[in-house]
C-alpha cells in the first residue's frame, strides 16, 4: 500500500515540488490561481460527498461517525497540549496554538486520502465530508481554553472570533457544497459533474505541487524547529490517527471510512486555524505552528500516514 501510495502521480507532485524548494528552484505557482485550485477541490469535494449522502440517506453510522469526530476534535488538542508541555518546551501560549492545529483537520490531507484510497478499492463514506467540516471548529476552542490557562493577558486577548471562525472559507464552502449536494442530488449533480469529477485528479496534482513547494519552504525558513518538536510533529499525529482510526472502528464505521477517520485526526491544519490564531492569539509564535503543522505533519501524512492508518484499520476492522 505504501508503494502504492508513494507512486502515485498525486504524491509524486507534491514530492517534486518539495524538492524544487529545497533546492532553491524558482518554481512557483500563482497564488490567485492556488486560490482557485483550492476552491475547486473544497467545492468538488463537498458536492460529492452531499451527493452521496442523498442517495444514502441520514443513518446512525452517519449520527455515530459526527459525533466521533466532534469528540476527537474537542479532546486531541488535550493529548497533544500535554505532550509539547513535557517535551516540547513550549510556553502554555504556544502549546495551546499548537495544539489547536492538531486538533483540527487538513482539507488537502483528506481529499488527497480519499483520492488515493479510494484507487485502492477504500473509497470512504460520502458523509465523511460533513465530518471534516465538523472537525475544524471544535479544536480552536480547545486550544484556546488551554493558553488562556498560561496568561493573565491572554484571558482579555484571545476571546474566540467567532465570526472569522464560522465565516472562514474553506467552513462556508465544504458545508455549502455539501449542502448543494445533498439538495441537488445525482440527477442535479449530472450536468456539472465532468467539471468536478473528471478534472479533479489533475487539479488536485497540481495543488499538491504547490504545496510541496510552500511545505519545504516553511521548513528551511522556520528558525525555532529543533529535534523535539520535528519529533513530536510525527509521533502526535501518529497517536492521533491511532486513537482515530480504534475509535472509527468501535463506532461501526467501515474500513475505508474508519481509516480516513484516523486520516482526519492525524492531519493538522494549517488553513482555518492559523488565522484564528493569529486573531485569538497573537502572543502564539507562528513560526513554530505552521512550521510543525505545515513543514513536518503534511508531509510524513500525504507520504506515509495514508498508507499507515488505511493498514491499521484494515488490521483491526
Amino acid at each position: 500500500m505504501i508503494i502504492d501510495t508513494l507512486t502515485s502521480p498525486v504524491i509524486l507532485f507534491f514530492v517534486l515540488g518539495f524538492v524544487a524548494a529545497a533546492l532553491k528552484s524558482d518554481l512557483s505557482i500563482p497564488e490567485a490561481f492556488a486560490k482557485a485550485m483550492s476552491i475547486y477541490l473544497m467545492a468538488a469535494i463537498g458536492l460529492k460527498g452531499g451527493v452521496e449522502v442523498s442517495n444514502s440517506g441520514v443513518t446512525a453510522e452517519v449520527a455515530a461517525a459526527a459525533l466521533a469526530g466532534l469528540a476527537l476534535s474537542f479532546l486531541l488538542p488535550v493529548i497533544a497540549f500535554a505532550l509539547l508541555r513535557q517535551f516540547g518546551g513550549l510556553s502554555k501560549v504556544d502549546a495551546g496554538a499548537v495544539a489547536a492545529h492538531y486538533g483540527s483537520v487538513s482539507v488537502v490531507t483528506f481529499v488527497t486520502a480519499k483520492e488515493i484510497l479510494t484507487g485502492q478499492g477504500l473509497g470512504p463514506a460520502g458523509y465523511m465530508v460533513a465530518v471534516l467540516a465538523l472537525m475544524e471548529t471544535p479544536a480552536i476552542i480547545s486550544g484556546l481554553m488551554l493558553a488562556r490557562r498560561g496568561d493573565k493577558d491572554t484571558a482579555e486577548k484571545s476571546s474566540t472570533p467567532w465570526h472569522e471562525v464560522l465565516t472562514n472559507a474553506s467552513v462556508m464552502i465544504l458545508v455549502g457544497s455539501f449542502i448543494i449536494g445533498i439538495v441537488a442530488g445525482s440527477d442535479g449533480f449530472a450536468p456539472i459533474k465532468p467539471l468536478f469529477d473528471t478534472g479533479f485528479r489533475g487539479v488536485l496534482c497540481l495543488f499538491l505541487l504547490d504545496m510541496g513547494l510552500i511545505a519545504a519552504r516553511r521548513l528551511i525558513q522556520s528558525r525555532k524547529m529543533n529535534l523535539r518538536l520535528v519529533s513530536l510533529a510525527i509521533v502526535i499525529p501518529l497517536l492521533n490517527g491511532a486513537i482515530g482510526t480504534i475509535i472509527g472502528t468501535l463506532v461501526g464505521l467501515d474500513v475505508a471510512s474508519a481509516a480516513t477517520l484516523g486520516i482526519l485526526a492525524a492531519s493538522a491544519s494549517y488553513i482555518a486555524v492559523p488565522a484564528a490564531m493569529r486573531l485569538a492569539l497573537p502572543k502564539a509564535d507562528p513560526g513554530i505552528y505552521l512550521s510543525m503543522s505545515l513543514g513536518v505533519t503534511f508531509p510524513f501524512n500525504i507520504i506515509f500516514g495514508i498508507s499507515i492508518f488505511a493498514a491499521f484499520a484494515k488490521a483491526i476492522g
